[in-house]
């Protein structure tokens, strides 16, 4: 496995875990109705996003290589 290829790994990785979170963080303020919920889904779906985006630009940037 190229270093590339393991890098591209760790971020799918690291945001389907951000994803996860942000679930628990939803199902957690339907339970308790705390806003703290709320702040931590929203953070935990720009990660999320962020390291989509992040992933994307990365394997255009390293095509060629």
């Amino acid at each position: 496995m190229s270093l590339r290829s393991f890098h591209l790994l760790f971020i799918a990785l690291s945001a389907v875990l951000a994803a996860f979170f942000a679930a628990w963080a939803v199902e957690q303020y339907r339970t308790n109705q705390e806003v703290l919920y709320v702040v931590t889904s929203i953070l935990a779906v720009a990660t999320t996003a962020g390291l989509v985006a992040y992933a994307v630009a990365f394997q255009r940037k390293t095509r060629g290589l």
